[in-house]
């Protein structure tokens, strides 16, 4: 963390950067928060650790609106999200200077908790300079431990890999945290029956309050004014209304960001109610694959992506594919 500090404030002072755009430390242990820096005694709330899992990357939409350039600290994941707000126009790459900071997974205090790990204090074991083996956790019922791996996200467990796809810099290691199949759940959910699948949706989406966290997090909802938000239409009371069938509100944001969802899970991390979100997009990024050749969103800075152009190969309206 501190090469990381060292190198903003030496950006700050040369006037490469007019600031910094990274993670301070919150109110407990493990709840930093995205923050800009601007000046040196600003840097001593600047945490980068186990728990800064907040993609940087959609705020970086304001940041270039800005005068001066913008420091931006972007995990290997994050970088997918930076490439496609590029290709789709939404940021600039002349107002950012990208920092490619090391990650070796992101870990879920949610995670934790179903441990039996509660009333936490302090958290060792989750600095980018620790092996991230193991996390020891002093709490009000005194010292616990658990492995780093059992506490990561559940996207940390897919991880595209370790490699920052867009950079001026690097500072830091990662480490290649994948040890499960990206498709499984959502293999196990296509093999439901329509009733079951349906009794799950409406399980999971029930537990919505329509707090916009998913919404407001997702690099992908970049709209400037959401049709959820208009009162000209009836949209945002269909989404509010009790009765499962009409609470359209995901499967709607769900198609929104179809083919430019880089699955970056930042919409599942947010979500105080544990749904999870993430689960719709990959449901589409699986069937894009399949539909039109594999893809990944963000991967490379593109004009195009498969559901914005057209070829002869292009699977026709209508056809369905088939579930084994």
């Amino acid at each position: 963390m501190q090469a990381i500090i060292d190198r903003a404030k030496e950006l700050l002072a040369d006037g490469t950067v007019a600031r910094v755009l990274g993670w301070k430390a919150g109110d407990l242990p493990y709840n930093p928060e995205p923050a800009y820096f601007e000046k040196e005694e600003d840097f001593k709330d600047f945490v980068y650790n186990g728990f800064c899992g907040a993609n940087l990357s959609k705020l970086m939409i304001e940041a270039c609106k800005l005068e001066g350039k913008t420091m931006v600290c972007l995990k290997p994941c994050d970088t997918y999200s930076f490439n496609q707000l590029l290709s789709e126009h939404r940021i600039d790459r002349e107002k950012a200077y990208i920092v490619g900071v090391g990650c070796k997974g992101k870990l879920d205090i949610e995670r934790m908790r179903k441990m039996g790990i509660k009333g936490i204090k302090s958290i060792s074991g989750a600095e980018m300079t620790d092996d991230c083996e193991t996390l020891t956790i002093q709490t009000i019922y005194g010292e616990k431990t658990c492995k780093y791996a059992d506490a990561m996200l559940e996207r940390c467990h897919v991880c595209k890999g370790k490699e920052h796809k867009i950079y001026d810099e690097i500072i830091g290691e990662s480490k290649d945290t994948q040890d499960a199949e990206r498709f499984a759940e959502v293999e196990r959910i296509e093999a439901m029956s329509p009733e079951e699948k349906f009794a799950y949706f409406q399980k999971e989406l029930s537990k919505c309050i329509r707090c916009n966290a998913c919404r407001n997090a997702c690099p992908a909802c970049s709209c400037r004014k959401c049709v959820f938000d208009s009162t000209k239409f009836d949209s945002a009371q269909k989404a509010n209304v009790d009765s499962f069938e009409e609470k359209m509100f995901h499967i709607i944001r769900a198609f929104h960001v179809a083919g430019r969802c880089t699955d970056c899970g930042e919409c599942s991390r947010v979500c105080p109610q544990g749904i999870p979100l993430h689960l719709f997009n990959r449901k589409f990024i699986k069937d894009i694959d399949e539909f039109y050749g594999e893809y990944q969103a963000g991967e490379e800075v593109v004009e195009k992506g498969p559901l914005t152009s057209y070829t002869f190969e292009d699977v026709e309206p209508g056809i369905v594919a088939e579930r084994g």
